[in-house]
């Protein structure tokens, strides 16, 4: 298995939407920010969002394992081979990330909860 590189390329936020649905004083995501680069494989990197790693871990998961370097992503929607373009779940402010096969060895670098 290998590090999968995950970059937070965009931040947004639609006014419109939060003007009607969201809460007074409503932003952008507070706990990502565009450039932030974290490493993983199927585990969630520290300081990572529970509901962004929610959304793309299975993608996250897939490259790790070797995916996307032949039929995964490339020739679907995406036109470089491993990578995959992908966003967490919120419709009012989601993330959009870049997900990159790597060819760094993942180990185990931390004791599993059983």
């Amino acid at each position: 298995m290998k590090k999968v590189k995950i970059t937070v390329l965009k931040t947004t936020f639609d006014e419109e939407l939060a003007k009607e649905y969201g809460v007074e004083g409503l932003t952008a995501c507070p706990m990502l920010k565009e450039d932030q680069v974290f490493f993983a494989d199927y585990a969630k990197p520290e300081h990572f969002c529970d509901e962004a790693w929610k959304a793309i871990y299975q993608y996250v998961f897939a490259l790790a394992h070797g995916a996307g370097n032949d039929v995964f992503y490339y020739g679907d929607w995406i036109r470089k081979p491993g990578v995959a373009i992908c966003s967490c779940n919120d419709g009012i402010r989601p993330v959009i990330f870049k997900l990159e096969s790597t060819e760094t060895v993942s180990t185990l670098d931390y004791t599993p909860v059983r």
